[in-house]
């Protein structure tokens, strides 16, 4: 089993997921919502530890 690290550069409300095989993905976020662009992916933030999200595109 190995470790994964998985780094987010935040610059402003945009966020760039990076892996250790370099770009991963990126998306927006605005207070609770986030909105991922390659899952494309809505996500709500609840308060305490769990969240809505949306099904997004359909493969």
């Amino acid at each position: 089993m190995r470790f994964h690290l998985r780094k987010s550069l935040r610059l402003g409300p945009l966020r760039i997921h990076l892996t250790e095989r370099g770009f991963s993905s990126w998306g927006l976020q605005l207070g609770r919502w986030t909105w991922n662009a390659r899952t494309r992916r809505h996500t709500i933030d609840t308060p305490g530890p769990g969240y809505l999200r949306s099904r997004g595109r359909r493969r």
